[in-house]
């Protein structure tokens, strides 16, 4: 099963213009707040109609602007979890799914184990179990499609790893195609295969997460993806180019460059050495362990080192550091500014 979307939808301030195609497996969209990911999943669901395009799954025409075919919600077979879940909350939790099917899912409540909480309200639930719950709704449609936005928005970190995880076995037993929209670019690596950033309302670039972390297109994409960005002026030197900073400093790199740029450093390329003995300086403000890494906090950026290795410097509050990243690990992209529309 195929979905074709071809969607044009105006917006405050620019306009969401989307060409996409899913087929059995998920995709993810990643993209900041007002980026039109929540508008998309809306006029894929026939909630907001799209001032021109065309939308099929398999052989359903769901909207044809040109043929004037706009098929309504109800009859779209669209499951579709909204970030707030949306729950009745003056039904219980077999009745918010049996509200959806219109009949008895005992097998959904099993499948997503909350068949024990059949009898409860979704304001005496926990996070996690509220999310669950407005799963198994969204599956009682015996939807051809699953639209997720934002699915771990309102959950707390350590539910928000253990839903994830729960999600990403669960998926790939549906059989269906999954779109998959957040701004957290670790929620998209750990449950799609392909991942799209959308930009003011268009993707600038679809690919594995390998190839964004590896090979980013754009600055906003490198900034997703967990980089340093940083913005400067670039000007030829041997072997690439120089780049002086915005506040101070300058890094070296590879690639050539001239004028105004945006570079973009990840935090695992940063090294640290004595403030006198490089060209760019940072002041320490936290360094704690993260999931088995010493992650270090700057005023500019972020730095993540092994556990142990810190170069023998004190790296405590108030610290100031020198930095030191490879020239061939300083990525440059013309400089942009980004903006967003609710």
């Amino acid at each position: 099963m195929e979905l074709v979307a071809d969607i044009t939808l105006p917006r405050r301030s620019f306009e969401l213009r989307v060409r996409l195609t899913l087929e059995t497996g998920t995709v993810a969209l990643v993209g900041p707040s007002g980026a039109g990911k929540t508008s998309l999943l809306r006029a894929l669901a026939g909630l907001e109609r799209g001032s021109r395009g065309r939308i099929t799954l398999g052989d359903e025409l769901w909207m044809d602007t040109e043929g004037r075919t706009d098929l309504p919600p109800e009859h779209r077979r669209v499951g579709y979890l909204p970030q707030d879940y949306a729950l009745f909350p003056h039904l219980s939790v077999a009745g918010n799914v049996r509200f959806a099917a219109r009949r008895d899912r005992p097998d959904l409540l099993e499948r997503l184990r909350i068949a024990h909480l059949a009898s409860e309200r979704p304001q005496e639930l926990s996070g996690g179990e509220r999310q669950r719950v407005a799963l198994a709704r969204a599956l009682a449609r015996e939807p051809r499609l699953l639209l997720l936005d934002e699915p771990f928005a309102a959950l707390d970190a350590i539910t928000r790893d253990h839903v994830r995880s729960e999600l990403a076995n669960l998926l790939p037993t549906l059989g269906l195609p999954t779109l998959l929209v957040t701004h957290a670019f670790e929620d998209a690596s750990a449950l799609a295969g392909r991942i799209g950033v959308l930009d003011r309302g268009q993707v600038v670039q679809l690919g594995s997460a390998a190839e964004l972390l590896e090979s980013p297109a754009t600055q906003l994409v490198a900034q997703l993806t967990g980089a340093n960005t940083l913005a400067g002026i670039a000007e030829p030197a041997p072997g690439g180019s120089l780049v002086r900073l915005d506040g101070g400093g300058a890094l070296r790199t590879s690639e050539h460059a001239s004028g105004k740029v945006d570079v973009a450093i990840d935090p695992w390329a940063v090294t640290f050495t004595e403030p006198n003995a490089s060209e760019l300086t940072d002041t320490v403000v936290s360094a704690s362990p993260e999931r088995g890494s010493l992650v270090v906090r700057l005023t500019r950026m972020t730095a993540k080192l092994p556990l142990g290795v810190n170069g023998g410097l004190p790296l405590v509050a108030g610290a100031a550091v020198g930095l030191r990243v490879a020239p061939e690990d300083v990525r440059v992209f013309a400089a942009q500014a980004h903006t967003g529309d609710a």
